[in-house]
């Protein structure tokens, strides 16, 4: 597939090839939906938790004796009817990881990766660099090359110059290109793609 290059200001300089294999893949909506549910389930904590009678403190006596009281019988303090007792049947830790095969994650990841490019929504640059962190220039190259568009800046490395002038940006997300993953590829409208970072996709993500 031959795209145009643009450099920062929007204007084509080049063109370029992307790998068939990655960008002009099969698009297997399924495996996408996998990847997807995978990566929100990992997300999740998990955490939440309340102590049962075996955990709270106090009850070390029976508060009255069995008989002759009048009262219903007790056997701790503890026990969910106190207050300040254990509760039951309430939420406790829970592990919702789901796992998936590595060539299934990248397959979803190449069929991502297809959609955007069938639906012209890849940006290839020649470079992207910033001499100092300014969000003012980052917003107005992002509107040359997007418009309002959201969009999601795949760097081959890190780069805090970069990360800095698009924190505060609602519509922007910096992300390393071996941290790609399908969430954020579905997240945002556009892709900016730096031609070093083609490489370092095509370096795991190739075949």
């Amino acid at each position: 597939m031959k795209v145009d290059v643009l450099n920062q200001l929007g204007k084509k300089v080049n063109t370029a090839e992307l790998p068939a294999d990655i960008f002009e893949a099969p698009i297997k909506k399924d495996l996408i939906h996998l990847a997807l549910v995978r990566q929100m389930a990992n997300a999740r904590l998990g955490t939440r938790k309340t102590k049962t009678r075996s955990e709270v403190s106090g009850g070390g006596r029976k508060p009255w004796k069995q008989k002759g009281t009048g009262r219903a019988r007790q056997g701790s303090r503890r026990a969910p009817q106190w207050v300040g007792g254990g509760k039951v049947h309430t939420p406790r830790p829970k592990d919702f990881s789901k796992k998936m095969p590595k060539k299934m994650r990248r397959a979803a990841l190449r069929s991502a990766l297809s959609v955007k490019a069938a639906q012209s929504e890849i940006i290839v640059l020649d470079e992207l660099q910033m001499k100092e962190p300014k969000t003012k220039e980052m917003e107005s190259t992002l509107n040359l090359l997007v418009g309002e568009a959201s969009a999601l800046i795949l760097l081959p490395g890190p780069d805090k110059v970069i990360q800095k002038s698009t924190s505060n940006l609602q519509n922007a997300l910096v992300l390393n290109a071996n941290y790609l993953n399908v969430r954020d590829l579905l997240r945002f409208e556009k892709i900016i793609l730096p031609l070093s970072a083609i490489d370092v996709i095509q370096s795991y993500l190739g075949r």
